[in-house]
């Protein structure tokens, strides 16, 4: 009896649905402020490394 009662008060899959929605809305808001920075200052914010040289 304190079997069923445990696991019907404890969802497995509603909480890997809420730990996946939180890390998404993380992901999202450091998207936001990267993008922000990128139309902020564009020559800044690319890394002269990544970019091959033309000489």
């Amino acid at each position: 009896m304190e079997e069923s009662h445990l696991s019907s008060s404890i969802d497995v899959d509603k909480g890997f649905a809420i730990a996946f929605v939180i890390v998404l809305f993380i992901f999202l808001i450091v998207m936001i402020f990267r993008c922000a920075k990128l139309v902020k200052n564009p020559y800044k914010a690319s890394s002269p490394s990544t970019e091959p040289s033309l000489s």
